[in-house]
């Protein structure tokens, strides 16, 4: 578990068979789970300043891989006591959403991004969302394209720096949303008490 709170801008050293190369501060050891632009994935191997994660093909095909390059965003998975701050996140990345456009409002700048239409409903006013592995807070939602409202600090000292309009980027919905929207989505036979039980124990 993450709470999309980026601990340190990674360096990309090599990506080849499926293997990814950054070099960081953080030393995690082998094994250790660790979120790069909010995928969660395996430490396989260690090095001096360096480490090594593996992709599957299935993660490959899911990620926006063209931000696996030069700099990625990097959060260890939270250790029991740590303070939460941020929100839940899995670290598992849901689509890719594409930039459609950018506002800049002189102390912010407005990000447009849109969705593919089945995620699109998990996706609310006011709640949260990961965007490459960032907490952000949604503020406005028109059909499949959400509006985030970014703060100078965080455009500086993330990936925000380099997006265009047409980037792509790894989308995490609210977990949250996902679950209360299919408890409530299902049919009323179908919604057990038993069923219930399971979504609270996979909470």
């Amino acid at each position: 578990m993450f709470t999309g709170l980026i601990r340190e801008m990674a360096t990309v050293v090599n990506y080849s068979n499926s293997v990814l190369t950054v070099m960081a501060k953080y030393k995690p050891k082998i094994g250790d789970s660790i979120a790069l632009n909010g995928a969660c994935l395996t430490a396989i191997s260690i090095g001096k300043d360096t480490f090594s994660v593996e992709l599957s093909p299935e993660s490959a095909k899911t990620l926006a891989m063209e931000n696996y390059k030069n700099k990625v965003h990097m959060e260890p998975a939270m250790m029991m006591g740590d303070r939460f701050e941020g929100h839940i996140v899995q670290g598992h990345v849901d689509c890719v959403g594409i930039i459609k456009s950018i506002k800049n409002n002189g102390n912010s700048t407005d990000f447009y991004i849109s969705l593919p239409e089945e995620f699109s409903k998990y996706v609310i006013p006011k709640g949260s969302i990961t965007i490459d592995g960032i907490s952000l807070t949604v503020n406005d939602v028109e059909k499949n394209t959400f509006r985030l409202t970014i703060i100078p600090h965080t455009i500086k000292n993330t990936l925000f720096l380099n997006y265009k309009v047409g980037s792509n980027v790894n989308i995490e919905t609210d977990m949250f949303a996902r679950y209360v929207y299919n408890m409530f989505n299902k049919k009323k036979d179908e919604l057990t008490w038993s069923k219930v039980d399971s979504m609270m124990a996979a909470w």
